[in-house]
């Protein structure tokens, strides 16, 4: 149901700013992003040894010069850079503009003046350190749903200033209608969202990213610290892949132009490059690779619903297919071009003598098992789709086949090709992932021997393991996919946060942050888990 904002040419709104009742009577999010002027903040991104990209929006009848100015004080009595930018009503009158000619591993402040003298916030970015770097730290975010609460991690990660670099691995908004995840019982009361249905047309990915946007502690932490970004599947639409979605049908249009929307929108509204995937070059401490995996070479997922459609013994047919199908080597995750540019930045970053290699990635890389306990852990009045998707985890199991195809797990050739590609580069490879909305602790092998460690982190409000099975212990559910799941070295199923990751020359330093809730607007943390490796040794130190 649109109701009457539905009836509305939103993009007219948007640029009408906040004159006339139709504007008085939507909701605050929906406010925000039709207000005149600097409506959003500031941001940045993109950062390397001698540059950096700035983001901001501003909203007027018309296309609007702004300038940029950079300094390296708050009160930018020397210019240190900048230049002018048009916030353009074809691009949701988003400006970005990339500021070169900087000095390395250096704080900077930043801000736009618009044609009439007024100044938008004053941002803080920093630049990559150059040669020798004894240590770096990145924070690193995922799975943002703002109806399910507040963003209390981001309000954390804000208040901290030990950050060197954010990393947001994906699923910074969603794509839902209201009510639809959450339900209208989950959702928490002032958590509005705009649209009120589903994103779907070019107005509406402009308006939801508006409104997620509107959050003060996503609008903070922005403007406290450079970000580097990629999306998973819900800033297009729920599992894409490059053909299609599971929340794409062909009511809403042709897949391709609906993608083509999505990522039109997403680099507006974000300070990120126009390219699909890249790298930043951290000293001679860290390569940050950062690759896309949903879109650009990924294969449609396998459905376990399929594979055994057709009669027959379910059992036989998940085993078949085990031994078979799931196996091809022909199926991608990352697609030819990607995946030859990133296994060349492997070999390249250790023959430059760089200590880590660190690839910031969306989907878990780690195999999970469904633990043969769950037949017990899920009540009688669970949904359907859940106890059918149980029963399915049974079999999977018993046939040797992991939980979630959608992730890395769906793609064990394409998967043992990027660890091969490790191990032939002697890296250090550290893997950071979003996803799956809860936090886990990977070593990763190839043929039998180390590849690296997976840092995978908790959602910032999706609910993760702890929504579908209230009535067990986080102990016992972790217990269980340990001894499911051989590689897997510690998890949690239960909280929110986000995780640091400090590098140094001979350790990495994982930090997971644990937010004490997301029902009230607090930043206060529950408790923070830690676990450290060491170079060389592409496994997590014993507990």
């Amino acid at each position: 149901m649109h109701a009457a904002w539905g009836e509305i040419d939103r993009r007219l709104l948007i640029r009408l700013g906040t004159a006339g009742l139709a504007a008085l009577a939507l909701p605050g999010a929906a406010r925000a992003a039709m207000a005149q002027g600097f409506t959003h903040g500031v941001a940045s991104g993109e950062p390397s040894a001698h540059s950096v990209l700035l983001w901001t929006r501003y909203a007027a009848a018309n296309d609007s010069v702004l300038t940029a100015e950079l300094s390296e004080s708050a009160d930018f009595a020397r210019i240190a850079g900048g230049g002018s930018v048009t916030a353009a009503a074809e691009r949701d009158h988003t400006a970005k503009i990339a500021i070169d000619g900087l000095e390395p591993g250096r704080w900077y402040y930043y801000r736009f003046i618009a044609p009439d003298g007024s100044k938008s916030d004053t941002g803080r970015t920093r630049t990559l350190p150059a040669g020798p770097t004894r240590a770096f730290t990145l924070a690193l975010f995922s799975c943002s749903n703002l109806p399910f609460g507040w963003f209390n991690a981001y309000a954390h990660a804000a208040a901290r200033q030990d950050i060197d670099l954010v990393v947001h691995a994906g699923d910074y908004l969603y794509e839902y209608p209201v009510g639809d995840y959450p339900s209208a019982k989950q959702a928490l009361p002032g958590r509005e969202i705009q649209p009120t249905h589903e994103m779907v047309s070019l107005a509406d990915y402009r308006l939801r990213y508006a409104s997620y946007r509107a959050d003060p502690d996503l609008q903070r932490l922005h403007a406290l610290f450079p970000m580097i970004a990629q999306w998973d599947d819900h800033e297009l639409t729920n599992d894409a892949w490059k053909g299609g979605a599971e929340n794409h049908n062909e009511g809403e249009g042709e897949w391709v132009a609906r993608a083509a929307v999505a990522e039109r929108v997403y680099r507006e509204w974000m300070p990120v490059a126009d390219t699909r995937w890249r790298d930043y070059q951290v000293g001679d401490l860290a390569t940050i690779f950062l690759p896309e995996t949903r879109v650009n070479g990924r294969d449609r997922q396998f459905e376990l619903g399929e594979i055994i459609a057709g009669g027959g013994d379910p059992a036989a047919r998940l085993k078949t297919f085990a031994e078979t199908d799931y196996r091809d080597p022909a199926r991608q995750m990352l697609g030819a071009e990607q995946e030859n540019w990133l296994f060349g930045g492997f070999a390249r970053s250790t023959a430059a003598g760089t200590r880590w290699q660190v690839c910031a990635q969306q989907v878990m890389m780690g195999s999970l098992f469904s633990p043969p306990e769950t037949r017990d852990w899920f009540a009688g009045d669970q949904p359907d789709y859940v106890r059918r998707r149980v029963e399915m985890g049974q079999l999977a199991a018993k046939a040797g086949l992991p939980l979630n195809l959608d992730a890395w797990d769906g793609y064990p050739a394409a998967r043992s090709r990027l660890l091969a590609a490790a191990q032939r580069a002697d890296a250090d490879l550290v893997t950071l992932t979003g996803d799956t909305h809860n936090a886990w602790a990977f070593d990763l092998d190839e043929d039998g021997h180390p590849a690296g460690i997976e840092i995978a982190g908790q959602s910032v409000t999706s609910p993760g393991f702890e929504a579908y099975i209230p009535g067990i212990s986080d102990e016992v559910r972790v217990a269980a996919l340990r001894r499911s799941s051989p590689r897997l070295r510690w998890a949690n199923t239960q909280d929110r946060g986000y995780v640091t990751v400090q590098l140094t020359r001979e350790r990495v330093i994982a930090n997971w942050h644990n937010i004490a809730t997301i029902r009230t607007h607090s930043p206060a943390l529950k408790a923070t888990h830690s676990m450290t490796a060491v170079r060389g040794r592409r496994r997590f130190d014993a507990a």
